[in-house]
């Protein structure tokens, strides 16, 4: 394709924000520290899982780390000491795992003290797994003087396996005592609501429950609003979040990458940003999965999705990947819902100097780019005329710091945001 453009890019001037983000990580960490006649000390090994995990965690930097599938008793803090308190970082601190359940899996729950501080958690038993309920606070910068702040409930939860009619129904039933049990109290707030939750469609009951509440203050939503049949549907590949295996090991799942198992809902506070924190869509990201791997391993082949010890440790760590999300604190930024995308994709989302973005108008058109931080400044804004057909367009990024950025891409038929990570 060829490309018409004038180089030059608008640089703007960055004026100070109280505003800041916060990064939350789920990942079901199979069998972290539990051992079962199946996953054993050989094929799930709990000093190569720290290995994989401390570089999982060091890429992804999660300022709120909720995790399924961790032994109990001594592996919570097993996890802190060996795989975030690690390498000169100090700041990680853990909540109290529960197990009233009695099962040989629990939750957690893990932050970055250095933003965050805890207020309170509470637990519900089920028939299969506790329901954890964490509440957390922002420690804003002017927190001392305006002794007003932020505060982010965080639910986790690890719903019934398996694709029964029993087992739907225990799903659905889980479920339900969570809904009503919010129901009590009947109380609006900023809500993540994360977990493995092993389920097949949007339109099974248990998924119902969340997003269609009776109450609809109460209600759930889907972030990036992908909801559907998700199970062996190349129609969502870009989603899938299990199996990162297709070969057994006796322990890890098989099949590839073909179920949209874990996910992070928001409540509707959180959603559209009334309570001083507002989820970005646009940042919501299943680590280790750039769509090409479809029903096979993450890590055959080429995926530039993210570094390749980072695609590594994803296989080695659990038949999961992890899902994440930025929160905005302490104000708003409007980045664009567009509701008529058109067809663009950013081939790549972590640069040193360059991005590269595909696009495909159906005839020659003139597409707006704007580069913005995470806390809506705008940084560059530049405009292309491109061909119609099939393309890349070269975006200078060079000048950027390190962290993560904002590429938003309009057009008259539609437009398109993507997160993108400066790493140099």
């Amino acid at each position: 394709m060829k490309k018409i453009f004038s180089l030059l890019f608008v640089m703007l001037t960055v004026v100070s924000y109280s505003q800041d983000t916060i990064k939350i990580m789920h990942y079901n960490l199979m069998y972290y520290g539990q051992n079962t006649s199946y996953c054993t000390t050989t094929n799930n090994n709990l000093t190569a899982k720290d290995g994989y995990l401390k570089t999982i965690i060091k890429y992804i930097k999660p300022d709120i780390f909720t995790a399924n599938e961790v032994g109990p008793n001594t592996s919570p803090q097993h996890l802190l000491d060996n795989c975030l308190n690690v390498d000169g970082v100090s700041y990680y601190s853990k909540t109290n795992y529960t197990n009233y359940s009695n099962t040989e899996l629990c939750n957690m729950l893990y932050f970055n003290s250095n933003k965050l501080g805890f207020v309170s958690q509470n637990a519900l038993a089920t028939s299969v797994r506790d329901i954890n309920i964490y509440k957390l606070y922002y420690k804003a910068p002017d927190l001392s003087t305006t002794h007003d702040t932020v505060y982010v409930n965080c639910i986790v939860m690890h719903l019934k396996a398996g694709s029964t009619s029993d087992n739907q129904n225990e799903r659905a039933t889980q479920t339900n005592m969570l809904m009503g049990y919010l129901n009590s109290l009947n109380k609006k707030a900023n809500y993540t609501l994360t977990g493995d939750f092993n389920v097949q469609s949007s339109g099974e009951q248990c998924f119902q429950n969340l997003i269609n509440y009776s109450n609809t203050n109460m209600r759930f939503y889907d972030p990036i609003n992908q909801l559907g049949n998700w199970y062996s549907n190349s129609s969502f590949k870009k989603y899938h979040t299990q199996s990162t295996h297709t070969s057994s090991t006796g322990c890890f799942a098989t099949g590839g990458m073909d179920d949209r198992f874990d996910f992070i809902l928001v409540s509707d506070d959180l959603k559209t940003g009334t309570k001083k924190a507002k989820c970005l869509p646009s940042t919501y990201t299943t680590i280790g999965q750039d769509g090409q791997h479809y029903n096979g391993e993450v890590n055959t082949g080429t995926n530039n999705s993210a570094p390749q010890a980072v695609i590594d440790a994803l296989y080695g760590m659990s038949d999961h990947l992890p899902v994440t999300m930025d929160i905005l604190v302490g104000g708003t930024v409007d980045l664009p819902d567009f509701s008529n995308p058109f067809s663009a994709e950013l081939i790549n989302n972590i640069t040193d100097n360059e991005l590269v973005l595909t696009v495909s108008p159906q005839a020659q058109s003139e597409i707006q780019v704007n580069i913005t931080s995470v806390t809506g400044q705008q940084l560059a804004s530049q405009k292309y005329t491109v061909g119609a057909g099939f393309g890349n367009v070269s975006i200078p990024a060079g000048f950027l710091d390190n962290g993560t950025y904002y590429l938003t891409v309009t057009s008259e038929q539609g437009g398109k945001s993507f997160p993108f990570v400066v790493m140099k």
